[in-house]
């Protein structure tokens, strides 16, 4: 099952849970996740492929009598988002079967639940002081933050993952090109060698 996290802030502790991971997908593996749902429940579901391939992956979200929710193919990124008809256990997978040789780095975040008020007598017809309305207007900041740094987070990992690639492929080339010149090199000697070796024979044999 997905871990669970309780996020908190200020005045009062939601009940949002929700977990943030990044798992390696081998090639032609398939691996899934689950979690125990009540009915009326809404979830969230991001994804990114960090590394690997073409950074594409399947993925697919089934409901306690395997029906398919989701279901999208060689996807680099995507979001997902559904409320639950009944209790059970949900599933969450993703698929790098159509790949025989890459592995994929992929990153997911899973969200359930509704994020109560920050204080409990708040409502959408209360009215706030100063001081409420300002840690109303933290919270919201700070949530965009929060998703701000993790959306630079998955830029800065997919860019050093590509510089990593890239570095990796440029000294291979680099490495063949040396090898080549050496080869080229030696051939060159070898052939004036031979012509050298040529024209002594034929002095000798006109002597």
């Amino acid at each position: 099952m997905l871990y669970l996290g309780l996020s908190s802030l200020l005045l009062y502790v939601s009940v949002v849970f929700g977990t943030e991971l990044t798992f390696e997908l081998p090639d032609n593996e398939k691996q899934c996740f689950y979690e125990d749902l009540e009915k009326d429940v809404k979830f969230d579901i991001d994804f990114q492929v960090i590394a690997g391939g073409n950074y594409d992956v399947d993925c697919f979200v089934t409901d306690p009598q395997n029906n398919v929710l989701y279901n999208e193919k060689k996807k680099q990124y995507d979001s997902f988002s559904h409320t639950t008809t009944m209790k059970g256990v949900y599933q969450v997978c993703f698929s790098n079967e159509f790949s025989s040789f890459t592995h994929k780095t992929v990153y997911l975040e899973f969200r359930h639940g509704d994020e109560d008020p920050l204080m409990p007598s708040m409502t959408r017809s209360t009215a706030l002081t100063q001081l409420e309305s300002s840690c109303v207007s933290i919270h919201e900041i700070l949530k965009v933050v929060v998703d701000s740094q993790t959306w630079y987070r998955l830029r800065e990992a997919h860019d050093r993952a590509k510089a990593e690639h890239l570095l990796e492929r440029v000294t291979y080339w680099s490495i063949g090109e040396t090898v080549l010149l050496f080869v080229i090199g030696i051939g060159q000697v070898m052939l004036l060698k031979s012509f050298f070796s040529e024209k002594k024979g034929s002095v000798a044999a006109t002597t």
